[in-house]
């Protein structure tokens, strides 16, 4: 029986940004032998704009016919170029929730996305990131250019006490192993020995989860650190790092979510420079059970 091939999700709004992330995307398809579905979005309010005062049905399937036609011909060329087969759809909605709605409606496995966009259409990717982050229900891939993800040599994974942090294990080892990476544990201490203690044998326990699923690591432990996601972002630089690995939240209240994303996790996606940022969410082990690619 043919395996079923996993599925990767790109929002694409023809930015510079979006089109950074859909190469990302296809160069991690090809190495995966994964699929990719192609994205594209038109908000009703934007419709709304281009023609005029009233909602028009048949303007509105010309500008949908019209931008899956650029779809197809982007997916054409990937095609050519890499080798894998990709799917274009074109939606009206909500951006966040329309890419999270599609991403489960065709079964992907994770969302890669371009940060920001420029104007009009353009503007759409990039703002909705934040939400996209927040509420997806599988890991999304964070890139702001065209990194060669076949680069992922150096990982940056940083840890602390929540039982959430660990998480991101599978994910780690899985990569780990395909790209013959290092996986740089960063942690600190609190201050508090019994804390510490149990910081200590979390470590002791990825550690010999690392050394049994044969992936390199190395780990390093910071004194009591007020500001984590900086000296993790400077961690990331001095390592050289290739993608860094961030649990998203460590709460599951939907009201929040927004909020949490605006700390930690919203500091290291604003500021990693160049770096690919691999997110994941808590809640993301109550959907799925297998590797993201």
């Amino acid at each position: 029986m043919e395996k079923k091939k996993n599925i990767m999700l790109v929002p694409v709004d023809f930015s510079e940004i979006s089109l950074n992330a859909l190469a990302h995307a296809a160069q991690l398809a090809k190495h995966f032998d994964n699929d990719l579905v192609l994205l594209s979005i038109l908000e009703e309010d934007f419709l709304s704009n281009i023609f005029s005062f009233s909602k028009n049905e048949t303007k509105d399937n010309l500008a949908k016919e019209a931008l899956l036609g650029r779809l197809k011909d982007k997916a054409a060329e990937i095609n050519v170029k890499y080798g894998i087969q990709c799917k274009t759809d074109v939606r009206t909605g909500k951006i966040y929730k329309t890419v999270i709605e599609t991403a489960e409606e065709y079964g992907c496995d994770c969302v890669i996305m371009g940060t920001h966009g420029a104007s009009g259409v353009e503007r759409v990717i990039g703002s909705n990131a934040g939400r996209v982050i927040s509420y997806s229900t599988m890991p999304v891939i964070v890139v702001k250019t065209d990194k060669n993800p076949n680069a992922y040599k150096n990982i940056v994974f940083p840890l602390d006490l929540s039982k959430e942090s660990k998480q991101k294990m599978k994910w780690a080892i899985h990569l780990g192993k395909s790209y013959n990476s290092t996986i740089h544990v960063l942690t600190y201490k609190v201050g508090d020995e019994f804390l510490d203690n149990k910081l200590a044998a979390n470590l002791r326990q990825i550690q010999n989860i690392f050394d049994e699923s044969g992936v390199k690591h190395t780990e390093t432990i910071l004194e009591n650190d007020s500001d984590f996601a900086r000296t993790t972002l400077e961690f990331a630089e001095t390592k050289m790092a290739d993608l860094i690995m961030i649990m998203t939240q460590q709460e599951n209240d939907k009201s929040i979510r927004e909020y949490i994303i605006e700390t930690y996790a919203q500091q290291i996606v604003n500021d990693a420079g160049n770096v690919p940022i691999f997110c994941v969410n808590p809640h993301y082990e109550m959907y799925k059970s297998e590797f993201v690619i």
